[in-house]
């Protein structure tokens, strides 16, 4: 839900085809996984992410591997070659007070650490 963009991959028979970078919609998880419903996503690799997205996802039949960080196309290799190190069960500290909701979870100014996937 707080995500800015979205690197999209077409892969076909086990290779990357091609790629793209998009602007993510809107704002919040439901118009994020929506979004992500309508371009044919499966999986997401992501940092952090809080409860109420994960569980958006994994509704609409999305597979999410967080706790991941580093360059995309590294990430989505490892994927491929399913040698991705994840962490099933990602969380963003301190999503108690409104506050903690803007804390820039997942970015290097986030101050969240490996706990939210760090710098990417």
């Amino acid at each position: 839900g707080h995500c800015k963009s979205f690197k999209l991959y077409d892969i076909e028979n086990g290779e990357v085809k091609s790629s793209k970078v998009v602007e993510a919609p809107g704002n919040g998880h439901t118009s994020a996984v929506n979004f992500l419903i309508d371009n044919g996503v499966y999986a997401l690799i992501c940092g952090g992410i809080g409860a109420a997205a994960k569980n958006a996802l994994m509704l609409a039949f999305i597979d999410v591997f967080g706790g991941c960080s580093g360059k995309c196309d590294d990430r989505i290799n490892d994927f491929l070659g399913k040698t991705l190190d994840y962490n099933s069960n990602p969380q963003c500290a301190g999503h108690d007070t409104l506050d903690d909701l803007h804390h820039g979870c997942g970015s290097c100014g986030g101050n969240c650490g490996s706990s939210c996937g760090g710098c990417h």
